[in-house]
């Protein structure tokens, strides 16, 4: 289990209470209990064996959601679901069916069979396009911090990649969520045949599928062109504007242009680097950052979750802090659908992988792994135990962001470790298992 030292008696306490709450969301195989319950059916419709499986979405619902699953999917790998993260993505891969227009199916209950709620009919589903995409980036995240063949050779998981990112048209209805929609924002009633949010998950999802068929023996150069092709076509004629509130976010259906603040399609651009670095990425972070905080900000906690990630992917340490400590400050809060903000899942799931991907900035890859301290300066030093990597764990620490030791507590595997530094050249060094190796910004005393 991952244990956590740190200077600051806060993230300590932050990451304690976020462990052991997302440790009380998770469903042992075979357990039994009631599927189909919701807001109108509190009792369900009945008992059924359980998957390996965790709540992500609502805590009064008796299932798991693709967006809710896929933020946290990272979580969930830290906390030793590693075997929930594979049964579930294969229930939305499975579900993915011509008959269903390959979309996965939205919501399922922890049997695997489809949340009732949410699934009216093949025809009449909840469908939110970015989640098609994002399934397929955290699937090949999933597999750098596993390390299992089963994300690559799995038949069903191969198939709903390739058709996720060649067959499905990436524009939507605009007539509602159970027609199809382009934005995981869902209350904004504009409308939206393309969203940010949709773009962004889509130029992920070719990332992935690049470096999944690579895995796999085949060539992804294809898959790399198509995403660097989306990312210039995004940036030339997509989404023009320099001013923040007229970058474009979305297209109605009617091919009018969507400017302004927009939540999830606003954040996801820059959360799914979709914006070339430069002015106007910096700039379109600052009004993420202000209208989150202001009047228009989201009502429901969850949303913040993603803000975090968003600050960290930029280097921008002490915004990402923040928006942790916001979360974490209102977990004992009334939620807007009811319970508390902290009974929703993503809320402990996301700080989690917050703390170890964002804080700490452990990039995975198979049989190596990258470091870069986020620490802001209020946090002196930090340090996380038992992460598992691969077939292995391993142990972090950072002081600042200027020294980084990493532990090899694996009995077998050795890791390649690049470790990094802000404005200095990264260092790169073989830990044995059993050993620890310090290293020092170059040009800093060691």
């Amino acid at each position: 289990m991952m244990r956590i030292g740190s200077a600051s008696y806060e993230l300590v306490a932050m990451f304690e209470w976020a462990r052991a709450r997302a440790l009380r969301l998770r469903h042992v195989g075979g357990s039994w209990g009631p599927v189909d319950v919701d807001e109108h059916r509190p009792a369900g419709t009945g008992q059924s064996r359980y998957l390996p499986s965790y709540w992500a979405g609502y805590a009064h619902r008796s299932g798991f959601y693709a967006r809710d699953f896929a933020h946290q999917i990272v979580g969930a790998h830290l906390l030793g679901m590693a075997e929930a993260n594979l049964t579930m993505l294969r229930c939305f891969a499975a579900s993915a069916t011509p008959e269903h227009g390959f979309h996965p199916v939205w919501a399922f209950n922890f049997d695997g069979s489809y949340l009732s709620i949410d699934y009216r009919g093949p025809d009449s589903f909840v469908r939110e396009l970015p989640a098609v995409y994002e399934l397929v980036e955290k699937a090949g995240t999933a597999y750098r911090w596993t390390w299992d063949r089963a994300y690559v050779e799995d038949p069903v998981l191969w198939s709903y990649y390739r058709n996720a990112v060649t067959e499905i048209v990436p524009r939507a209805t605009g007539r509602g969520i159970f027609q199809g929609v382009a934005s995981y924002n869902e209350l904004a009633g504009e409308h939206l045949a393309e969203a940010g949010d949709s773009v962004g998950s889509r130029y992920q999802a070719y990332l992935a599928m690049s470096a999944l068929s690579r895995a796999r023996g085949l060539d992804g150069e294809d898959f790399a062109c198509r995403a660097a092709e989306l990312r210039r076509h995004f940036n030339e004629v997509w989404s023009v504007g320099e001013n923040p509130a007229d970058l474009v976010r979305g297209y109605t259906v009617d091919g009018a242009p969507v400017t302004g603040w927009g939540c999830e399609n606003s954040w996801f651009m820059p959360l799914k680097d979709l914006i070339e670095p430069g002015p106007r990425n910096e700039a379109y972070l600052d009004f993420i950052d202000g209208q989150a905080a202001g009047p228009e900000r989201p009502r429901n906690i969850e949303a913040y979750t993603y803000l975090p990630d968003t600050f960290f992917r930029h280097d921008r340490n002490a915004a990402a802090w923040r928006w942790m400590r916001h979360v974490f400050d209102r977990r004992a809060e009334p939620h807007v659908a009811g319970g508390l903000n902290g009974d929703y899942p993503e809320v402990s799931f996301t700080l989690v992988s917050q703390v170890v991907e964002g804080l700490l900035g452990v990039t995975p890859d198979v049989n190596a792994v990258t470091t870069l301290s986020h620490l802001p300066d209020d946090i002196a030093w930090a340090e996380v135990s038992g992460i598992p990597l691969g077939d292995g764990t391993i142990t972090v620490r950072h002081d600042g962001r200027t020294a980084t030791t990493l532990t090899n507590t694996s009995s077998e595997t050795t890791y390649r470790w690049e470790a990094r530094f802000p404005d200095a050249p990264a260092v790169v060094t073989q830990v044995a298992p059993g050993q620890s190796a310090l290293v020092t910004a170059p040009g800093r005393p060691g």
